[in-house]
């Protein structure tokens, strides 16, 4: 017989946050794929989402695979989003664990996902708030690639507050079905395991 050692705790997310700037200008920009990513989960799971000024944000609350589901986008601007994260973190008696947050990632061309159990901000100002807010870097994270500017010199600012092209918008719909299917696999089985399955997947035809 084998001995049976205690089955290591699964890391499931009890609130996702996606990161963005709340003016029109902003919607549909490449710095609001967070945004995207909780408006899709919250059609998808039938979660309505209301402003809620003691979080100052949209937020919304109900069950995904069976498992129970906070849903955030902070109206705070992207360099403030830790002070929403930090007021559902502490009205909830959240832990940074439990805690997964959707941002836009530069260095990742569209197309591609990549779900992280800590690390830096590496230079986002959204994420640099959240992980000051939270005092700790150890959250789950799940980065959507933007990609970089095609042109030499091109100002990295104006990309990401950008639009995406038309033919990126094509592959940034089935991005946002990985990322709900990435999402649903981290409820049901933990963060680990939707790291295994999706962080190599790549929505984007191949030859571009």
């Amino acid at each position: 017989m084998t001995s049976s050692s205690a089955p290591a705790k699964l890391l499931i997310p009890q609130l996702v946050v996606g990161l963005g700037n709340p003016e029109p200008k902003y919607d549909r920009t490449r710095h609001n794929i967070g945004f995207a990513a909780i408006d899709a989960l919250a059609r998808s799971w039938q979660i309505p989402l209301s402003e809620q000024r003691k979080f100052k944000g949209e937020f919304g609350e109900g069950t995904a695979t069976g498992q129970k589901i906070r849903l955030l986008k902070p109206l705070t601007y992207m360099n403030r989003s830790g002070e929403s994260i930090h007021a559902v973190v502490n009205w909830y008696k959240l832990t940074p664990e439990s805690v997964l947050v959707v941002y836009d990632d530069m260095d990742l061309p569209v197309g591609r996902i990549r779900l992280r159990l800590t690390g830096s901000a590496g230079g986002h100002n959204g994420m640099k708030s959240t992980i000051s807010h939270l005092g700790t870097q150890k959250f789950p994270r799940l980065r959507v690639g933007i990609g970089r500017p095609n042109l030499v010199g091109n100002n990295s600012v104006s990309h990401v507050l950008g639009k995406f092209s038309p033919q990126e918008n094509e592959i940034v719909s089935d991005v946002l079905y990985l990322v709900r299917d990435a999402i649903e696999t981290s409820l049901k089985e933990g963060v680990e395991k939707a790291m295994s399955l999706y962080n190599n997947r790549n929505v984007a035809p191949e030859n571009g």
